[in-house]
């Protein structure tokens, strides 16, 4: 079973989660509105073997959106963050089982 280790969560079952998309793919700018970028960009992938890049959403979890680095051919996981950069300085302050929540003193 493929697990995924939620900066946010902690490790969990891939029930958990929900595969987005290929996280390698830049989409055009919506300005363009070139109908052959657009296709190219959704149609056209690559199926790679070995190390590559998808995001997945912890539907079941946290709600965040995770950048998942992945062998295709082995499933091993070498890296799992949150897709935004700004998540990313979240990662680990959400309240984990058998970890309570920082809340602020009550004046």
């Amino acid at each position: 079973m493929l697990r995924l280790d939620c900066p946010f969560c902690g490790l969990r079952d891939h029930d958990e989660f929900s595969y987005l998309e290929d996280g390698s793919v830049t989409m055009p700018s919506f300005t363009d509105t070139s109908e052959r970028a657009w296709f190219e960009a959704v149609f056209l992938r690559e199926n790679p073997r070995g190390k590559h890049v998808e995001l997945w959403h912890h539907v079941n979890g946290c709600r965040m959106v995770l950048r998942v680095e992945r062998d295709t051919q082995t499933h091993a996981i070498s890296k799992v963050e949150a897709a935004h950069p700004v998540w990313r300085d979240m990662a680990g302050t959400a309240a984990k089982p058998g970890r309570k929540r920082k809340t602020k003193a009550a004046k």
